[in-house]
């Protein structure tokens, strides 16, 4: 009988220790794809509520957009390490956490369609637009650099839009039953 008690504490301790190995992966997981989400939309907020108005009552014209490529160059850079983390972060909680998509709620399906939408308006936003920008600026096109940069923000805001969504959909999804 005690040879069978410890036998079984050990099972179960050894047990305890995958289970919280599990959960700790999972916070883990939900905490940096947090992190990332909030960074990422966070940056386009404060682009669309703070740096641009500030931008526009300070700066003239061509200073106002080597401001915004300077700054783009670097929150672009962010963005790259931020999409990576939410892909890995979102990818492993839908499979390790929710079972993957054949077992996992609509909301979750909402929200990785969105944050499909939202790294392809990147990709176009920094392979096309900012490419271009870059591209007008270095031969002081400031007309055409200047055009460029106004199709950049309808990009800026529709991601702004979607981050939010996605946000509140995150937050909202788990309360909703379908």
């Amino acid at each position: 009988v005690k040879d069978c008690f410890f036998v079984n504490l050990i099972d179960n301790i050894g047990l305890f220790r995958i289970v919280t190995q599990e959960l700790e992966m999972n916070l883990l997981a939900q905490g940096l794809h947090a992190i990332a989400a909030t960074l990422w939309i966070g940056g386009i907020f404060f682009a669309f509520m703070a740096l641009r108005p500030a931008a526009q009552e300070v700066l003239q014209p061509r200073e106002r957009l080597h401001l915004w490529r300077a700054a783009y160059r670097k929150f672009f850079q962010l963005v790259w390490v931020l999409i990576s983390i939410l892909l890995v972060t979102g990818y492993y909680q839908l499979f390790f956490s929710f079972g993957g998509f054949a077992n996992s709620q609509p909301y979750l399906h909402l929200m990785h369609t969105i944050g499909l939408i939202m790294v392809a308006a990147f990709f176009y936003l920094y392979f096309s637009l900012y490419g271009r920008l870059c591209r007008l600026l270095d031969t002081e096109d400031i007309s055409a650099a200047s055009d460029t940069l106004k199709k950049m923000r309808p990009v800026m805001a529709a991601n702004l839009f979607l981050g939010i969504a996605i946000t509140a959909v995150g937050v909202c999804g788990p309360y909703v039953s379908v």
